[in-house]
């Protein structure tokens, strides 16, 4: 554990293995620059030209580490992705964009690559200045120990108020050949979707384009990391990238829309959606997952707006917390959107329950088996606007008092 809170009640029951990705290689180490007796730096490495896409926050207050990537995602190109948690490296002025050029200068020097080529991510307290020489002291280590099998390892170095390591990974076709994609990520507070949620990094042994690889990651992202909210406050710090080695040889692919890419975009939505779930399910203090349907909305992204306006009420999160069915608050949540709705043809359930109907509660409605549900560790809302076709999934967690006892210690 990052931070020494107890594990999750709603982690999962075992953590999976993930496979072999020819190509990747992952290692951690200890640089020392926040926490002691823990690995806390994590490098990846791929083969020469393999292809980048990348999600990023649109905070603007972002990390130097942000603005470097965001500098070279466009050339598509990638050889190694360094990380570090305990010290974001944000609102760190000239010595942030220092700590970045050193910290990559020496994964580059080391690989014999372009410095554009190295992509960072930090992860932890604002505003502290990165002591980047801790980290340029420890990648000679990292590159000695480079493994294929890392990704437990590597996902554990990058945690900090996680309770758990998030790791997910699944197979498709592309053509006649099985293709891999093993995803990891971090975070736990901080979290709300503003174009990317957290530091979390994918890698597939696809052959696919870094243009290409940009479109479907985009997507796949607002259907998964983007549905996805703890506290409503989006991090400086937020990265998603997503490598692809080539070492697969399936057919060349050439457009987003190609059909042969129907299967992988199914897998990169299935990791996707299931990190997004872990981060909720690992919320700072969470006692329940919430998940949130919303369908006949006017459109998707009104659906979308919707879902996480009821996700981030306060009030709504705190009332799952004191297991209180208390379905007015939705009612108020999704009026506050911003986005169309009519009251006499908004319809509410929670745990499958119907409650309203036609703009008040249904006839004799029984609150027992909806109390009962709220009792549960995973929590189910459907909503329907009843007024046009969009739809869309959120996932969330309450807030309790344990929330405020992790942030209001953070940096000490």
């Amino acid at each position: 554990m990052a931070e020494q809170h107890a594990t999750s009640p709603l982690a999962p029951k075992t953590t999976p293995t993930l496979p072999r990705i020819a190509g990747v290689r992952l290692a951690s180490a200890a640089s020392g620059v926040r926490y002691a007796g823990r690995d806390d730096v994590m490098l990846a490495v791929l083969p020469a030209g393999s292809t980048v896409a990348g999600v990023l926050t649109r905070s603007k207050t972002r990390s130097a580490p942000v603005d470097w990537c965001r500098k070279n995602l466009p050339r598509g190109k990638i050889r190694a992705i360094l990380v570090n948690a305990g010290n974001a490296n944000a609102f760190t002025g000239k010595l942030g964009d220092k700590a970045v050029e050193e910290s990559t200068r020496a994964v580059a020097q080391a690989l014999g690559c372009p410095r554009n080529e190295v992509f960072m991510a930090s992860t932890g307290v604002i505003g502290l200045p990165l002591d980047w020489e801790k980290l340029a002291a420890v990648v000679p280590a990292l590159l000695k120990g480079v493994r294929e099998d890392n990704w437990a390892s590597a996902a554990a170095a990058i945690m900090t108020t996680d309770t758990f390591p998030k790791l997910a990974t699944r197979q498709a076709r592309i053509g006649e050949r099985t293709v891999t994609l093993n995803g990891f990520l971090k975070g736990s507070g901080m979290i709300a979707p503003d174009m990317a949620t957290m530091l979390g990094f994918v890698f597939t042994d696809a052959k696919v384009p870094g243009a290409v690889l940009q479109k479907l990651l985009s997507d796949a992202a607002d259907r998964s990391l983007n549905c996805v909210t703890v506290d409503g406050d989006t991090s400086t710090s937020d990265t998603l990238l997503l490598a692809a080695t080539g070492a697969a040889r399936h057919a060349p692919i050439e457009e987003a829309d190609d059909p042969v890419l129907v299967d992988f975009k199914r897998a990169l939505d299935e990791v996707l959606i299931e990190l997004a779930q872990l981060l909720a399910r690992d919320g700072e203090g969470a006692t329940k997952f919430v998940t949130i349907n919303i369908g006949g909305a006017s459109s998707n992204g009104a659906a979308r707006k919707i879902g996480l306006a009821v996700a981030n009420s306060p009030l709504v999160k705190t009332a799952i917390a004191g297991e209180d069915a208390n379905w007015g608050r939705i009612v108020m949540a999704v009026g506050k959107s911003g986005e169309r709705a009519d009251r006499d043809k908004l319809k509410i359930s929670i745990g499958g329950v119907k409650i309203t109907d036609g703009g008040q509660v249904v006839p004799n409605y029984d609150e027992a088996p909806v109390a009962r549900h709220i009792k549960g560790t995973d929590i189910v809302i459907d909503i329907d606007l009843g007024i046009g076709r969009g739809r869309a999934t959120v996932w969330t967690c309450d807030l309790t008092h344990g929330y405020i006892d992790i942030n209001g210690s953070y940096r000490t």
